[in-house]
């Protein structure tokens, strides 16, 4: 699985690879054996798939275990969506296109379409058929064969067939976002062998494991729908999906509502049974961030994630919160590993020297600004895989070393150090030590002074734009761009317009952005490939952010790609955290160990929750006693 979270939203895209229902029918699998990858199952029809290990539930599984199957349908979630806040557009929408690079479609657009096989919220890496009742492994493992449910229903009431699924991933591949089509690139075809009967083939170079976000990730869509409307011309009508979601009402921008389908087709299989009990799902929309918390303190919006360390500190005083109508919990983060950072522009020839990068990171006292601006909320990060057994710490281990000696000549020695870390100040606000240390590295890059302002040997200027459509980062990069300014580097922060923003994104048209991730619990070399890899620096729209074109990076990409067990993964994706780490292509930021939820007090849940993805208005559920009460 490629996940991460993510916005077009590259999260509406990508979540789609942890939301959409997964599993295997009970009367349909029944004695269909599991397989790990790492194995050699090949030529059995089998209901589940994982990386390493066996599969939790077996072919004859009732429900999972996260879902609540006698929880009270009904009701209406209106919900602020949990985002990674940094790049993910909550404030406007204008297509309901969610697959293409074009415009910007509203969030949970991806409940509403099926895919071959869906994962299990509470495994790392296991996969389970869905709109497909069996896959089956070809010899070579370069073609996987899909039986389909012949129950299998689009929203109109047509049949989902094989030719659907074959359009789906053809026509993905060629013109869809590139945060789901590159995951496709070693696809050769998809041929449909009958009405039930499909067929992915591939070219050989894929790794066993993309099969893992291939099957769970790409939608299916309607043959039919499309004939009539072209994939990449279809904005705001509403395409018939296989989902357990509808679009209903909605108003370009304001606001859009999801349907619970009623006679959704797999409402009865273990894999859907237990989840999706509310009616309706609605999200409006809102150009800043108070206008949003107004509407929840008033009620018309009823569920709220806090990403502002300052308003959940000081602003839950309203008279709901003192009358506990509204509560608040913490609930634990999922167990991914997860990168939050400012990207540094490396196409651009002032950020392509790896000590210009590492003085700019230097000027930020982070510091300074959790004490003072977040509350002593957040943890620094270090790694690009903080909070997971990636991230790299102390000196390589000799597993380490066997991969990145062979790379020596094309590495800096810190690669072969203590994993970098970064800059650390006493909190008091006067960094003066970092910024010499940001002055010296600066000088090594040959930048020197020139009436105030560091220049490069042709006199051109070191300026930096630190790009943002958020109001609430203006305060936190405020001191950052202060002290840039000191060093003598013109800094300044540009807060565009949602579309603008999206756009400019998309086209790597920044200086500096700032990003956040959750990568797979199980990470793989497709998730890599669309962050790290040299192939994906010039394809607009795809999360390279910074522009990597690194060999060694590449290379333990390809690493990653070929591990057999869990152990070696570790090994493999602990070396490419040092060498993205000493390259300094990202400044890393910050993060919570929890959800900092707030809620008007009428929602059931079960408790645990799963490890891995936390999908609350499809896991939750309107408490009708509790709602009576409120009112």
């Amino acid at each position: 699985m490629s996940g991460m979270v993510p916005g077009h939203l590259p999260f509406t895209r990508r979540e789609f690879l942890k939301t959409a229902a997964g599993g295997a029918a009970l009367f349909a699998t029944a004695g269909l054996p599991s397989v790990s990858l790492a194995n050699n199952a090949t030529g059995v029809k089998l209901h589940g798939l994982s990386s390493f290990g066996e599969l939790k539930y077996p072919a004859d599984f009732r429900h999972f275990a996260f879902a609540t199957p006698d929880a009270p349908k009904g009701g209406r979630f209106a919900f602020q969506p949990s985002y990674w806040y940094y790049n993910q557009n909550t404030q406007t929408f204008n297509t309901l296109n969610s697959f293409v690079l074009r415009g910007e479609a509203p969030p949970r657009m991806e409940y509403c379409f099926d895919s071959l096989m869906n994962w299990a919220w509470d495994e790392p890496d296991s996969i389970y058929c869905s709109l497909a009742r069996s896959v089956e492994i070809s010899t070579d493992r370069n073609t996987y064969r899909f039986e389909l449910r012949p129950e299998a229903r689009f929203h109109d009431g047509s049949p989902v067939t094989a030719q659907d699924v074959a359009l789906s991933h053809q026509i993905i591949k060629e013109k869809g976002h590139p945060q789901l089509s590159i995951d496709l690139s070693d696809l050769t075809e998809a041929v449909a062998l009958d009405d039930a009967t499909v067929e992915l083939r591939f070219n050989g170079k894929q790794s066993d494991r993309a099969i893992l976000s291939i099957a769970q990730s790409i939608p299916i869509l309607s043959k039919t729908f499309h004939e009539k409307i072209p994939f990449e011309d279809q904005v705001m009508e509403i395409p018939p999906g296989s989902g357990p979601w509808k679009v209903g009402r909605f108003s370009s921008g304001l606001f859009i509502e999801y349907d619970r389908v009623a006679d959704y087709w797999a409402k009865d299989l273990p894999f859907a049974k237990g989840i999706d009990h509310f009616d309706t799902l609605r999200i409006d929309f809102f150009r800043e961030r108070q206008p949003a918390f107004e509407a929840f303190k008033k009620g018309s919006v009823r569920w709220r994630e806090e990403f502002t360390a300052k308003t959940w500190a000081t602003e839950y005083d309203f008279p709901a919160v003192a009358e506990k109508k509204v509560v608040r919990i913490e609930i634990p983060d999922e167990i991914r590993p997860s990168l939050q950072g400012w990207a540094v522009n490396t196409r651009r020839e002032k950020f392509a020297d790896p000590r210009t990068r590492e003085a700019i990171a230097a000027a930020f006292d982070y510091e300074w600004t959790n004490r003072n601006l977040f509350y002593g909320a957040y943890t620094r990060s270090h790694s690009m895989f903080e909070q997971s057994e990636f991230a790299a710490s102390g000196l390589p281990s000799e597993a380490e070393l066997e991969l990145l000696e062979p790379m020596r000549g094309e590495l800096p020695q810190s690669v072969f150090d203590e994993a970098v870390r970064q800059l650390e100040t006493d909190g008091s606000g006067n960094n003066r030590a970092s910024l010499r240390k940001a002055t010296q590295l600066l000088q090594e890059a040959g930048w020197r002074k020139h009436n105030g302002n560091l220049v490069n040997e042709n006199g051109e200027p070191l300026t930096i734009e630190f790009l943002t459509r958020a109001q609430v980062f203006e305060r936190i990069l405020g001191p950052f761009v202060t002290n840039l300014r000191t060093i003598g580097i013109p800094a300044e922060i540009r807060l565009v317009d949602p579309s603008q923003f999206q756009a400019r994104l998309e086209s790597f048209d920044f200086d500096i952005v700032g990003s956040a991730a959750a990568f797979d619990p199980t990470p793989s070399a497709e998730g890599f490939k669309q962050f790290f890899h040299s192939d994906s620096a010039a394809r607009d729209g795809s999360r390279n952010y910074p522009g990597i074109r690194n060999s060694a990076v590449d290379k333990l990409i390809g690493v990653v790609e070929q591990v057999e067990n869990r152990e070696a993964l570790i090994v493999a994706v602990k070396a490419l955290d040092r060498v993205l780490r000493a390259h300094h292509f990202w400044i890393p930021n910050w993060y919570s160990p929890n959800h900092r939820v707030a809620m008007w007090d009428e929602f059931g849940w079960k408790e645990p929750k799963p490890d891995y993805f936390f999908p609350v208005e499809r896991l939750w559920w309107l408490d009708r006693e509790k709602a009576e009460a409120l009112r």
